[in-house]
């Protein structure tokens, strides 16, 4: 070469710089998309026993909420949707069938606190479980009659809740949901304790 620009060099110099004076400023450059991003990254969500998540209030920014239990003139603290469905089916039978309930039979949601999640009481803590008369935790405290009615409630729930006199670890009071939220049999089972709830509501009327 001569030393000398030529008019193709000039012209491609000029639209560059051109080009660049006229990007946003903070517009990214291909270098920009590629870079690693830093920041804060999601908390993951603690989850109870069973698999749903762990809440940690109720009848606030919550999917916990009251409900009131039929036939019994009591309300608890659980997950609404499906989750309600089976455990307010568990309550009102136990309520007809093994002993009624009255006030602090029936207790819901309570936070985490140090119970460990691998728990079946940690269940509780995101609104998936019962206690039932809680002070019968221990084995024995219902009569033999009356656990062959709680086994053929859980029963009717094919599948989706367990009752805590069956665990290794016994506790009679508590009753809980057996499968996460993507089970299919939550879908299949829990909509007719809905209808069930219903035809009581219209019976009592």
């Amino acid at each position: 070469m001569n030393g000398h620009l030529n008019r193709r060099t000039v012209l491609a110099v000029g639209t560059a710089a051109a080009a660049a004076h006229l990007l946003p400023s903070g517009t990214a450059t291909a270098a920009d998309r590629t870079a690693p991003k830093s920041g804060p990254r999601p908390t993951k969500i603690p989850l109870s026993q069973n698999g749903w998540e762990i809440q940690h209030q109720a009848n606030h920014v919550s999917t916990v909420w009251t409900r009131s239990v039929s036939g019994t003139g009591l309300s608890v603290e659980v997950r609404i949707g499906l989750p309600e469905l089976l455990l307010l089916h568990i309550a009102r039978r136990f309520h007809y069938e093994v002993q009624e309930l009255r006030a602090g039979d029936i207790l819901g949601w309570s936070g985490i606190g140090r119970t460990p999640l691998t728990s079946p009481a940690s269940n509780l803590s995101s609104g998936t479980a019962l206690r039932i008369v809680p002070g019968a935790r221990s084995r024995g405290s219902y009569f033999p009659q009356q656990v062959h009615r709680i086994r053929d409630i859980v029963a009717d729930c094919a599948g989706t809740v367990r009752w805590g006199g069956d665990d290794d670890s016994v506790d009679e009071s508590l009753y809980y949901l057996a499968t996460g939220p993507d089970s299919a049999g939550l879908t299949r089972v829990a909509p007719k304790f809905q209808e069930w709830s219903g035809r009581l509501g219209a019976a009592t009327r």
